[in-house]
Parts: C-alpha cells; structure tokens; sequence
C-alpha cells in the first residue's frame, strides 16, 4: 500500500525517480499525477464537497487551493477560481486536438488538472478543473 503523507521536511525528501513515486503514490494517484492522466467526471471525492478548509498536493502535501475558491461548474471535476500564490506552474498542453492550460503543483511537479480562461462563471473569469485524486482536503486549515 502506497504511503500518501504529506512529505515536505528534509527528513523526508521528494522522490526523485518516478519509480519512487510509484513507491509512494498507488496506481491511480500515479496514473493521474505523474503521467498527467484524468479521473472519469463526476467520480471524484471532491466534486460535491462544501467543507472549509485548504486543499494539498496529495503527492507533496503543498498547499494548493483554498475552499472558498471552489465552486460549482458542473463539469464533474472539482473547480477553483484561483490557486494560493505560488502554489501553481502552467504548461501548454496541445494533446487531444487543442490548446490547454496544465497546472502542476509547483512543488513537486505533479499533474492536477487544467485551467480554463474567459468563460465567465467566476470575478476572476477562470475556471481550474483539478483531479479529486490529485488533492488531499485538510479541513482544519481555513
């Protein structure tokens, strides 16, 4: 069974091998996180989810997301306005015949989803659809 604690001392270093990942992470959260897989919509732990709280890395532990960001845009993933400064890195992603925005943790560089701009669901008119698998909600944290 994959050890899934949030790992950020020195004590406890990031892999650096995606074999040690596989260590870490189970099939899935690897499938998803480290080869830039998605979760099937509306399958996810937190796409209907209303608690407060910060939402993690689940591969790191870093600080992603904070709860009050989170709304519904029934696309059956969990979805966020914006990301905790700093928490986040962009790629262009040209796969499946179109041009996308991949946001990785900028931690360990792990794949959680994609952000989508000027579809005006949100004041900040973006939308990131992030994989449940991808985070860890911590519900003490506000």
């Amino acid at each position: 069974m994959a050890d899934n604690s949030a790992r950020t001392d020195g004590e406890n270093k990031l892999p650096t091998s995606e074999e040690e990942w596989r260590v870490r992470l189970t099939p899935e959260e690897f499938q998803v996180l480290r080869q830039a897989g998605t979760e099937r919509p509306w399958t996810g732990e937190y796409v209907d989810t209303k608690t407060a709280g910060t939402y993690h890395c689940r591969a790191c532990g870093a600080e992603l997301f904070a709860s009050d960001t989170k709304f519904d845009s029934h696309c059956g993933w969990p979805s966020f306005d914006q990301a905790l400064p700093g928490a986040i890195r962009y790629l262009e992603d040209r796969s499946l015949g179109m041009v996308r925005i991949e946001v990785r943790c900028a931690n360990c560089d792990s794949h959680l989803g994609h952000r989508f701009d000027g579809e005006g669901f949100t004041p900040t008119n973006a939308r990131y659809c992030i994989n449940s698998i991808s985070m860890r909600l911590d519900p003490s944290t506000t």
